[in-house]
């Protein structure tokens, strides 16, 4: 079997990351980064890129050699772990489908042309839609569904990226400044970017819950090279996804003195008229299509995930409840949505803070987070051969130090 048949076949876990990863931070974060910063940004985009490979590499890696998850193999090193695992789990289920769901919502509306106040009603029907879908459909539909929408998104956005780079870049407002990047306001700016991309450290155990259900459902459990080739090839395709919209981002709006809105109905539009500026007026329902498709499968995927990560650190912290590994994945999937909608309908207007707190934590215990990743693949239940390399520990070791010294600079900043 040829290497890019093994690669199709063995497609699944590193697929659903890319989905889940081209979101917020991507469609939102990159092509703000561009509009706002410029070039510069791609320093920063690739950074978070490198030295966050490990922590989500380890996911793939533990489970294909043990057969267990990322967060069993908290517990095998102590309860602590797992404790702390599943508060950081606890903070996701309150805020990051309710952001994910409203920027969607706000695509929805703007694509249907309803009233900007309908954002709400609307999150709900996604809710409602996309619970259905992963109860009825499982694992196995979301692996089928998403393989055509990644590989749609990807070629739009290298036709756009094309045509952006052809067009030229827009001319500058007279008198324009570049915004400072380390000042306060940059820097907060910088660490939601770099807390974000491709998506947060914690989602590591994400992909282990995908690769042990991969398992399950094919019946087939590839070698540790095809598994890690499956995952690099859906890493790689985020990262390049990344670039591609800082660069739509920077060519169209940097230097116009364009302020990309924080309100999700009024971001869509802009977003969108974006695209079409660049492409043509008659591009618009395409690309409106494209990017709600994008937003859509981020909240299938991490609605899945968060449902199975909750199920799994609820069935280790209280082995003696059987059902709730049995039976937790469908209730635990209409919790989230029952609660999310809640988190929408009352805090709408404090989303900002919400989503503040959540970047505020993620970025916080992402070198945690990859610490104790690190402690899983070198413990003694992966043979020695299957360890990561040198170069790739001292990556690992090099990221810790970096997100730490970056977190603890920010914590200064944001509460001294």
């Amino acid at each position: 079997m040829s290497a890019i048949k093994k690669l199709v076949k063995n497609l699944g876990p590193g697929l659903l990351f890319a989905s889940m990863a081209i979101g917020t931070s991507h469609l939102v974060l990159s092509t703000t980064a561009g509009a706002t910063y410029g070039w510069i940004m791609i320093v920063p985009i690739i950074l978070a890129n490198v030295l966050k490979y490990p922590f989500f590499e380890f996911g793939v890696r533990y489970t294909n050699i043990t057969e267990k998850t990322l967060i069993e193999g908290y517990l095998n090193r102590g309860m602590g772990y797992l404790i702390f695992y599943s508060l950081i789990t606890l903070l996701s289920t309150f805020t990051i489908l309710a952001a994910l769901y409203v920027v969607t919502a706000g695509l929805l509306v703007n694509l249907l042309q309803l009233p900007p106040h309908t954002v709400g009603t609307t999150a709900g029907g996604l809710f409602i839609l996309i619970s259905l879908l992963l109860i009825i459909g499982r694992y196995r539909f979301l692996e089928i569904s998403l393989k055509y929408v990644v590989t749609i998104l990807f070629a739009a956005l290298m036709v756009t990226t094309i045509m952006v780079l052809i067009k030229g870049q827009v001319a500058h407002t007279t008198g324009f400044t570049p915004p400072p990047i380390f000042n306060e306001v940059g820097i907060l700016f910088l660490i939601g970017l770099m807390g974000w991309m491709p998506t947060t450290v914690e989602a590591s155990s994400w992909i282990s819950l995908w690769t042990v259900e991969k398992f399950k459902t094919t019946a087939h459990k590839p070698r540790l090279k095809e598994a890690l080739s499956e995952f690099k090839f859906g890493y790689y395709v985020t990262a390049f996804l990344a670039v591609f919209f800082l660069i739509i981002g920077w060519f169209t709006l940097y230097g116009t003195n364009t302020e990309l809105s924080g309100n999700a109905v009024i971001f869509a539009d802009q977003l969108v008229q974006i695209f079409t500026n660049s492409i043509g007026i008659w591009a618009y329902i395409f690309i409106a299509i494209a990017a709600f498709a994008t937003m859509f499968s981020t909240c299938l995927t991490a609605h899945d995930a968060i449902a199975r990560v909750s199920v799994d650190a609820l069935s280790l912290l209280f082995p003696q409840k059987k059902y709730i590994k049995k039976k937790g994945v469908p209730i635990a999937i209409l919790l989230l949505a029952l609660i999310n909608f809640m988190v929408i309908t009352f805090f709408m207007a404090n989303m900002s803070v919400l989503l503040s707190i959540a970047t505020f934590v993620s970025f916080v215990v992402a070198p945690i987070i990859g610490y104790m990743n690190l402690k899983n693949v070198m413990s003694q239940e992966i043979p020695e051969k299957y360890r990561p390399k040198k170069p790739l520990q001292y990556l690992t070791y090099v990221g810790i130090l970096f997100l730490s010294a970056f977190s603890l600079y920010y914590c200064w900043m944001v509460l001294i």
